[in-house]
């Protein structure tokens, strides 16, 4: 037993690693792409700390490189998703048990091992497996993961520390204690980070998860369950359960003892689970916690005193960075019109001369979209601008998936601001512009508000501090993370806290205690250290 009351050790934001050629980060990455991508990979479910293959599989592939593929992965069907349930159960008193300190340390040497020995590896696997460059493979898979897995339990402690006042002849407490049951986290396939917070979030505060990774990140979301594992975490904890999400949420939604759902992916998929949830109320034992981070149509406003430089790079980054395909991933632009023309003359030149190609070729700024669905999806909207009167492609506009799943970066210029792709969330390399009338800038910001109903993330580009100011009151309510002066992607872990309002999400914000708050359920606790033998009251005596 350990009496002390211990603090969570110091957490910064970990570095990024460049990757310049000649560099030790480069070589040791280029040889572990090269050891990788000869493929052969095998990936097991793992249930209650056992590796089980069933009868069912799925290719993991290369988006960049369909010729290679990396190797197969075993899905799970109702008979193992039930198997999830119960190892989690079985593991729960156990874990929250634990001290708070203990479940901590086992995250922060899971951080330490990423960090280090598996760094290369987790780069190499987000990057062939998610198509994601070297820099967006680091920050990603590497620098977030590492910065949850450090800060979140600096949230913890915080979250603990927080009682409430006593008087003189009482003890008040709260007690933090997990919540009743298991919770589901359901992760998407273009962050590695989310694929890690989203269970082990969670697990921090006590809690047993059964975790359904996207079948697009089987790789890298496999490798951060070994390096649990090798940080000591208890088998059945964290339960890895690949397969289709029908099956898999079909058992998890309809047992008493589910007690939350974490999730990241698409506004319809997080609609019917919430209406499932919902149709099934009567059967749980609490009201399920429900947290979801969804959709997006993430806006960049230029203001007529914005400076064209910046605007350009928050652009090109915002749009086109791991081929748009962010949550938070600039995709409607506003300009206004006496700066449109040289504005978007130039957009366009840029996001012509963006190098795309395999990930393995550093020279790239972009590579695959992830998946044939992905691709298909996203080509009519294209078709249809270039045959529309409301827009006209201004760059980009072409697809191949010949060798990969490979979009152009496109900039439309829509002349309706409600032209579909305005208002419809692609998920791909698509920018669209409208040049609005700079003479009522009430009606320009009121136009940014209600074009779209998701509200994550959005940008004011300004010099002027009355435009700022103006900006950022004007579209408060058009998202949760609002940036000035710079793109609307890259919020990092305690500095940015992320999430989304709307049709964007429940907005708990990740990367914050405000998240872990919601995987504890606080018991008030009142000792009375003076207890009254005397039933009567003073008033209650005779004159």
């Amino acid at each position: 037993m350990n009496d002390a009351i211990l603090r969570a050790p110091p957490a910064e934001n970990e570095p990024a690693l460049a990757y310049a050629p000649g560099s030790p980060e480069r070589a040791s990455l280029e040889s572990e792409l090269g050891r990788m991508a000869a493929g052969g990979f095998e990936v097991p479910l793992v249930i209650g700390g056992r590796e089980l293959r069933t009868g069912q599989t799925g290719a993991i592939l290369r988006p960049d490189r369909l010729s290679a593929p990396l190797g197969l992965y075993y899905k799970a069907g109702p008979a193992e998703a039930q198997a999830a349930v119960e190892a989690a159960l079985a593991a729960k008193r156990e874990w929250a048990a634990i001290p708070w300190e203990e479940r901590a340390a086992v995250f922060r040497r899971a951080a330490s091992l990423i960090a280090g020995k598996y760094r290369a590896k987790l780069v190499a696997a987000t990057m062939l497996g998610q198509s994601k460059t070297a820099r967006e493979a680091e920050i990603d898979a590497i620098c977030e993961v590492v910065d949850f897995l450090r800060l979140n339990p600096r949230f913890m402690e915080r979250i603990y520390a927080e009682q409430p006042e006593s008087l003189t002849g009482e003890w008040n407490r709260i007690a933090y204690r997990p919540l009743e049951g298991f919770v589901y986290a359901v992760t998407p396939f273009n962050f590695t980070a989310i694929a890690a917070n989203l269970p082990t979030a969670p697990a921090m505060m006590g809690n047993v998860v059964v975790w359904k990774p996207a079948s697009t990140s089987i790789l890298s979301n496999y490798l951060l369950m070994k390096v649990y594992e090798e940080a000591g975490l208890p088998p059945g904890v964290i339960n890895f359960v690949p397969g289709g999400g029908s099956a898999i949420s079909g058992v998890a939604l309809s047992r008493p003892e589910l007690a939350g759902l974490h999730f990241t992916g698409s506004t319809s998929v997080f609609n019917s689970l919430w209406k499932e949830i919902a149709a099934k109320l009567s059967i749980y034992r609490s009201y399920p916690r429900l947290v979801g981070e969804t959709g997006g149509k993430d806006f960049i406003f230029l203001d007529p005193s914005a400076d064209p430089e910046v605007a350009l790079v928050a652009a090109l980054r915002g749009a086109y960075e791991y081929q748009g395909q962010k949550c938070s991933a600039a995709s409607r632009l506003y300009v206004p019109k006496g700066l449109a023309p040289s504005f978007l003359e130039a957009l366009a030149a840029a996001a012509r001369q963006l190098p795309m190609g395999e990930v393995t070729d550093f020279r790239n700024f972009m590579g695959a979209v992830i998946d044939e669905a992905s691709f298909d999806s996203i080509m009519p909207y294209l078709e249809r601008a270039r045959g529309s009167k409301s827009a006209r492609i201004l760059a980009g506009g072409a697809g191949d998936k010949g060798q990969g799943y490979f979009l152009e970066p496109s900039l439309i210029e829509a002349l309706d601001p409600r032209f579909e792709t305005m208002e419809t969330e692609l998920f791909g390399p698509v920018l669209t512009a409208y040049a609005y009338d700079e003479s009522d800038m009430a009606a320009a910001y009121r136009l940014v508000d209600a074009t779209s109903p998701y509200a994550l993330t959005g940008s004011v580009i300004a010099r002027d501090r009355r435009a700022i100011l103006r900006g950022v009151e004007a579209l408060r309510e058009a998202a949760g993370n609002l940036y000035v002066n710079d793109k609307p992607t890259g919020a990092v872990v305690g500095r940015q806290p992320f999430g989304g309002m709307r049709a964007s999400g429940t907005n708990d914000k990740a990367g914050s205690l405000v998240n872990l708050m919601r995987w504890t359920s606080p018991g008030a606790i009142k000792e009375n250290f003076d207890p009254p033998t005397e039933w009567r009251y003073p008033y209650m005596g005779g004159d």
